[in-house]
Order: C-alpha cells, then structure tokens, then sequence
C-alpha cells in the first residue's frame, strides 16, 4: 500500500457510499477524503480556502474525480490540476455517469491518467472501484 490518501470528488451520496464500501472491501487502507464539488476539490489540492491549513507537501496518491460538479466543473478541476507545477503529478481517475467520447477526449486532452464511466449495474460499480482502489494503492508506483 502507498502511503498517500486518496482524494474523492463526489458531489452525489449514494456513489460516496458505494465507493467508499468498494475501497474498504478490496482491502485499501488509504485514509479517504470527500469533497463535494469543483470548488473544494482546488481548495484541498491547493490548500486554501477552508483547507488553508493543510500541509500542501502531502498529496493524494489519486484523485477520483466526477466530471458533473457543482461551482466548477470537473474538467475544468482536471484543467487546472494538470496545469499547475505543484500538482500535475497527481494521477488523477474520471469516474463519472458520462461515456460520451467528446468527454472522453477532453478528459485524456487535458491529463487524465484514466477515465472509467461509472456502472449502472450495482455490482459493476462495487468491482470497478474495487480494481481501481487496488491498481491506483498498490500496483501503480506514484512520482514523488
């Protein structure tokens, strides 16, 4: 297991609750943080605002994010995380309802490292997440 946490973008609860219940039984430790749109996500990347306090040397191993967020949208979160020196390191998954290909290739366009559209199928979803909290924790070796 790497010892970063793992950052989730989630504005809708029920999917919160799925992820966090996939990651718990594939067996990832990682401490999870939710922040609920756009706006919080920057925020807690950057250490500001409510998250001004937070030691900023401390990245997420990955960042989980939707694409349909509330304040600033996810591509638009993905655009500045890939585009700033103090973050564009961070490997950063869309998980999102969205299988469109113009979204698909402005996702990849602007630095996603993966892009995984979310099952309609409950179990579906549970396994996906499972794969990706263990691919991103332990199989994937981060930059430092």
């Amino acid at each position: 297991m790497h010892g970063g946490s793992i950052l989730l973008v989630e504005d809708n609860r029920d999917d919160e609750l799925l992820t966090m219940d996939a990651l718990r039984n594939a067996g990832v430790a990682n401490i999870v943080t939710v922040v609920r749109d756009g706006a919080e996500a920057l925020d807690y990347l950057f250490a500001q605002g409510s998250f001004a306090s937070r030691d900023a040397s401390r990245q997420p191993c990955v960042t989980l994010l939707d694409l349909k967020l509330p304040k600033i949208g996810g591509l638009e979160v993905l655009r500045r995380i890939k585009t700033d020196e103090r973050t564009r390191l961070i490997p950063v998954v869309v998980l999102t309802t969205s299988s469109e290909q113009e979204d698909i290739r402005n996702c990849y366009g602007n630095g996603a490292n993966s892009y995984v559209p979310k099952p309609v199928d409950f179990d579906r979803f549970l396994d996906a997440v499972r794969q990706l909290g263990l691919y991103w924790t332990r199989v994937n070796e981060p930059a430092v």
